[in-house]
């Protein structure tokens, strides 16, 4: 089965499994969104809409938000010397995959698109595994895994060596230099 849908201006034709870049949606990663302008269904029973197929939604999870290739615009006037303009832009894009396409729903036929949730996934570390460690949400991977492995910040190994640097180097005092100055 495929669906039309339209969004940002343009027509996308998708099935479910599919990733497109569309523009950008007000939607953070791991959304859960549902289009609800669809213009066409295909398979078994074709649907066209007029203009919009009615109960029919897109719907999609939003992978990524990231900007497309730049577009560069120049302009030159063959007459004028100093007449030149070049300008760059880039759009912002909203990268989604193609969860599952819905022909009996009821949609909200005001609003071309809709936050539905959160794609719950399962995760590679179960919450059994943090709840015995003791460590919370904001804990690394790798701690949540293995309790006993202790790492070293970077930032305490540069400030020992420091530390040795100037132990080791001897710096005469200003007294000393004024001494030997004066004697001259």
């Amino acid at each position: 089965m495929y669906a039309v849908f339209k969004t940002g201006g343009k027509q996308y034709k998708v099935k479910s499994g599919d990733i497109l870049s569309v523009e950008k949606l007000v939607a953070d990663l791991g959304d859960k969104v549902r289009f609800n302008e669809i213009l066409a269904l295909g398979g078994d029973n074709p649907l066209i809409g007029t203009p919009l197929v009615d109960g029919a939604c897109v719907e999609a999870e939003i992978l990524n938000q990231a900007k497309g290739k730049k577009v560069i615009h120049f302009v030159k006037r063959r007459r004028k010397h100093s007449s030149q303009r070049k300008k760059g832009h880039r759009q912002d894009l909203t990268i989604l995959k193609v969860l599952d396409i819905k022909s009996d729903q009821k949609v909200n036929e005001e609003a071309s698109f809709e936050i539905v949730g959160k794609v719950t996934k399962n995760s590679k570390v179960s919450t059994s595994k943090i709840a015995e460690t003791g460590k919370d949400k904001k804990a690394s991977p790798s701690k949540a895994i293995n309790p006993e492995i202790k790492t070293k910040s970077v930032k305490s190994t540069k400030k020992t060596a420091d530390v040795k640097k100037n132990v080791e180097k001897k710096v005469t005092p200003k007294k000393n230099i004024e001494k030997t100055s004066n004697k001259k």
